[in-house]
């Protein structure tokens, strides 16, 4: 598709949208809860795959201000059975794009078909990942999905902790110091540890984790874990950017949590981080990218411990080396379903074209399934995200040739 003439990186587009929100002061960091009582942050899903998106991308999705987490292309929604409603406008996302099913052509560029007319496809690995880009439809915007009620309490089935409750157990998981009492909160980087003040210095229990949570992210910065810089003083240029990256990863994992996040004092930095996107717009790329690694760190130590005690129980989770008949596995941000499997040959669709093409165990796309079938996305976006920025960056070359941490 030929790119309008007017067309902007996506990461200054993001950039553009922020800074107007925040010198406006109405952006989900400086106003965590709307007028209606509702989070102003909610983790946009795929409600067919149930997955999120990676953090520049859910940030753009955020900046549209629908009430609807659910997200998904045209394609996926009409795969699914829904219809996007006329006149609807999808909003861009990009991701790393390893491969492409294209339509395999005669020496004059005449598509080959067969016998039924259905044009024969073949898949093209690159070599290099390519930026791909999607355009993702809110399900405000569909017809016929689900009623958002019913979604919303089939996601909250089996949840037995309350957001408060799963705030402190990630807290004791993550074996951090914290340490009460005192009238600040932060983090020390050379005490290796979270100062908060006592639960009753603040309005509320979830006003106390949601401020946990943000000290927290500062404390995956320590040099034993994600070695940050981290050693810029109040004011600077390296601090703004690290309660940047903070605040971002508590919102992410606030909405991970039904927590939400509290946004306090951090009012003072809003005119730093507008100067800081003015004047170098790649930034949120790498803001981005950081809140992603922060919030899958502090969100994985719960998740390795559940693992580890299933292990220890002799139930650890059941690990897939093949494909079988109805799989639909997400992979590079697109799902792929099996439709059927003779003998070895599996029939596949590709959800975001609705291209038809065969599969066997010896393709290249098959190994990288199977392992996708085991891994949720989650723990892949911080991976994509740096692919992500390395592209942007080279498009923009092509186009243009002691230390405490505070709320």
């Amino acid at each position: 598709m030929e790119k309008p003439r007017n067309y902007k990186p996506f990461y200054l587009q993001v950039a553009e949208k922020l800074t107007a929100a925040l010198s406006a002061g109405t952006s989900a960091f400086q106003q965590p809860v709307k007028e209606n009582g509702q989070p102003a942050y909610i983790k946009p899903i795929n409600p067919t795959t149930g997955k999120g998106y990676s953090a520049l991308n859910a940030l753009a999705l955020a900046l549209k201000g629908h009430e609807d987490p659910r997200w998904m292309t045209a394609e996926a929604a009409r795969f699914a059975g829904y219809l996007v409603k006329k006149d609807s406008r999808g909003t861009m996302i990009t991701f790393p794009k390893t491969s492409d099913i294209q339509a395999i052509r005669k020496p004059d560029g005449s598509k080959i078909t067969d016998e039924a007319g259905v044009t024969q496809t073949r898949l093209v690995e690159y070599e290099k990942p390519e930026k791909g880009v999607a355009f993702l439809f809110n399900g405000s915007q569909i017809d016929k999905i689900e009623p958002l009620e019913e979604f919303l309490a089939k996601e909250a089935e089996g949840q037995t902790l309350s957001p408060i409750e799963r705030a402190d157990q990630l807290i004791k998981d993550s074996k951090a110091v914290v340490i009460e009492g005192g009238q600040e909160a932060y983090y020390d980087a050379k005490r290796d540890a979270i100062f908060l003040p006592e639960k009753d210095q603040f309005p509320s229990e979830t006003a106390y984790y949601q401020t946990a949570i943000h000290q927290l992210a500062h404390w995956t910065g320590h040099e034993s874990r994600q070695n940050r810089p981290m050693e810029g003083k109040f004011g600077s240029q390296e601090y703004a950017k690290e309660e940047f990256r903070a605040a971002m990863a508590a919102m992410i994992i606030g909405a991970e949590l039904k927590l939400g996040h509290d946004f306090g004092p951090h009012k003072a930095y809003t005119g730093q981080w507008v100067k800081m996107l003015k004047e170098e717009p790649y930034e949120i790329a790498r803001v981005a990218k950081d809140a992603q690694r922060i919030a899958n760190a502090v969100l994985g130590v719960g998740k390795k411990q559940e693992v580890a005690q299933e292990v220890v129980q002799g139930e650890a989770p059941a690990v897939s080396t093949t494909l079988k008949k109805g799989d639909a596995v997400v992979h590079n941000n697109t799902t792929y379903t099996v439709l059927a499997k003779k003998g070895k040959t599996l029939d596949m669709e590709k959800a975001d074209t609705g291209e038809k093409f065969k599969l066997k165990p010896t393709d290249a796309l098959y190994g990288k399934l199977v392992e996708a079938k085991n891994n949720p996305v989650e723990i892949q976006v911080a991976e994509e995200q740096d692919q992500e920025q390395e592209q942007t960056r080279e498009q923009e070359q092509v186009q243009e040739q002691s230390y405490s941490r505070g709320r």
